[in-house]
């Protein structure tokens, strides 16, 4: 298979500063990062719900941007035997035909919220005329690990495909996406689709993190960005303590260490300031060495999570513009 050079904007030009956008960094330093390991349980799930509250007011739109006028945007339920699963869900306005499907997982892990996404995910059902359902899965805690969001987005995903009459999606054009944590469930995903047989056109993944096991600290954008305002090494380090409980092989949720054969094309999304952009990097070596077909886009003067932050960070909107442009090559 033909695989994509790596593009990185602004390759060949004098380097620019490793600083985060001035937005980001007045942000980020109004407030002091929690000492997540001496939270108590419910400390950590008050802390996650005290973010979403404010990802959610009509403020926090001037950070995570105004969704696309040309999306109309809702929630849905899935009812499955044993839970009912949140979807928000996006789709062109003028839709009238069966549309191709993007089902996308939002990042966080112990926090988070679908509606952070709904400026990229907005501009992705409208600008690829697609309809995008975002799953509102389990935030990680002390009693729920990171198999819960993994089991979540599994399910909605094989729940859409097999009503896809109802869903008004084409099971033939199917993409995978996600965000940070929300990468892993996906690639994850897109994993068990393979060895179940079912067709993917594509996967979409954004500053991702793919490794778990002891090696997850060890890469080189690990120390380099320890202490980036957006994510730290410390706080990637708390995610693993509570993505994999005791008892738990790490492998099994780390993409890195999967049999990678017969996975469908794949686009990354790196921003250079990003303690995990060398898993990034990693996986998408993995996948070439597998027979992938492999994109992979760096962006200079962007931090973990920038997608989310278009307000701040103005590397959001080329991101988005390859995200769509891929997207459309890959559903049609």
């Amino acid at each position: 298979m033909t695989h994509s050079a790596t593009s990185r904007p602004g390759a060949g030009a004098p380097a620019v500063k490793h600083r985060q956008p001035l937005g980001i960094r007045v942000l980020y330093g109004l407030r002091k990062e929690p000492d997540f390991f001496a939270m108590s349980p419910a400390e950590l799930i008050a802390f996650g719900q005290a973010q979403n509250r404010i990802v959610n007011s009509r403020a926090a739109r001037l950070a995570t941007g105004f969704p696309h006028r040309g999306a109309s945007i809702s929630w849905q339920d899935v009812r499955l035997p044993d839970r009912t699963i949140r979807v928000r869900v996006y789709r062109p306005v003028d839709a009238s035909t069966t549309l191709p499907l993007v089902v996308h997982v939002h990042g966080g892990g112990y926090v988070g919220t679908a509606v952070q996404c709904d400026w990229i995910n907005s501009h992705v059902a409208a600008g690829v005329r697609a309809v995008v359902v975002s799953v509102e899965h389990r935030l990680m805690d002390y009693d729920t690990p990171l198999a819960a969001a993994v089991d979540d987005g599994w399910d909605v995903y094989r729940h859409v495909l097999r009503h896809a009459d109802e869903w008004g999606i084409d099971p033939g054009r199917i993409a995978l996406a996600g965000e940070s944590a929300g990468s892993m469930v996906a690639a994850l995903s897109v994993l068990r689709a393979r060895d179940a047989g079912l067709s993917l056109r594509a996967q979409v993944l954004v500053n991702p993190c793919v490794d778990l096991t002891s090696t997850a600290l060890d890469y080189q954008s690990m120390s380099e960005y320890a202490d980036t305002p957006n994510l730290t090494r410390e706080a990637v380090d708390f995610f693993r303590h509570v993505a994999v409980p005791d008892g738990t092989d790490p492998r099994e949720l780390s993409p890195l260490y999967a049999d990678l054969n017969g996975l469908p094309p794949t686009l990354f999304v790196i921003p250079v300031l990003d303690p995990v952009a060398d898993h990034g990097r990693a996986y998408a070596e993995r996948l070439r060495a597998a027979g992938t077909t492999v994109q992979v886009n760096e962006f200079d003067r962007a931090g973990h999570a920038f997608l989310s932050l278009p307000g701040l960070v103005p590397q959001a909107r080329p991101a988005r513009d390859r995200i769509v442009e891929f997207l459309r090559q890959r559903l049609g």
